[in-house]
């Protein structure tokens, strides 16, 4: 029931940001989904011994994320910056791992959602579509799986996954990319439409298992406790947090 109770609050609210609300309004918002996320991140993170990702982290994040334009290089600084950084550590075997989570971690949750906030400068339903793709596919995923669900996906990464669920969760996903994106965005062809949502959602599946890794890695079952009934904020964007990338690469690459 908690689980219900929270989406039905959630989605509409992320209908809302996503389509209609003011700019300020839906970049402050994913500002502070950002720095929940990456704290979780930071968390996790810990349990794996490695040092956390300190205020470098987020400030480095913040400012992937408002930058104005799209220049690479400033992910090479935080690289260089983060290992700059690392040489603090009084035991120098922790130095790789400290630079690599930082690095990792700020790219991860602040530079996935940046592709989100271009998506949406391109056209709002492309960023809903992004989304909305991954909540279908789950849900698909969800109850086929269980129904009949026989074959282990990655048992060792999340033994409630299948096989049968995760066809599932690709099938719904292009049935949803069908019916949406000739109606909302109909200047993209169908088959090159079908063909994105496809790719978007196997990215988002493994977004999802690579989170279980972590969360795995580091002994416990959700990354926070902020949602009930579905654990963190990162629980809740694992999926999205790859998908977005993808369809920000085909998006602005194909000029739709």
């Amino acid at each position: 029931m908690k689980r219900v109770l929270t989406a039905l609050l959630l989605i509409p609210t992320f209908c809302y940001l996503i389509l209609w609300a003011p700019q300020w309004g839906f970049l402050a918002t994913v500002a502070v989904v950002s720095v929940l996320c990456f704290r979780e991140y930071a968390e996790l993170a810990a349990l794996h011994e490695i040092a956390k990702p300190g205020l470098f982290g987020y400030a480095a994040g913040l400012l992937i994320l408002f930058l104005p334009g799209r220049d690479a290089a400033f992910f090479v600084l935080v690289a260089i910056l983060a290992m700059a950084l690392a040489l603090r550590s009084r035991d120098l075997t922790d130095a790789l791992p400290g630079a690599g989570a930082l690095v990792l971690g700020v790219l991860y949750v602040f530079g996935t959602l940046r592709c989100g906030i271009e998506l949406r400068a391109i056209q709002a339903y492309w960023l809903f579509f992004a989304l909305s793709l991954n909540w279908i596919g789950d849900i698909a995923a969800l109850y086929v799986g269980k129904m009949v669900g026989r074959h282990k996906l990655a048992p060792h990464v999340s033994p409630a996954k299948t096989w049968e669920g995760a066809a599932a969760s690709v099938v719904a996903s292009v049935i949803y990319g069908a019916v949406y994106l000739p109606r909302l965005l109909p200047e993209v062809p169908l088959a090159e439409a079908l063909g994105l949502t496809a790719a978007a959602n196997i990215a988002g599946q493994f977004g999802d298992l690579c989170e279980s890794a972590l969360k795995r890695g580091a002994g416990v079952k959700d990354s926070g406790t902020l949602l009930p009934g579905h654990g963190g904020w990162l629980d809740r964007v694992d999926s999205s947090l790859f998908a977005l990338p993808v369809v920000y690469f085909v998006v602005s690459n194909f000029h739709w």
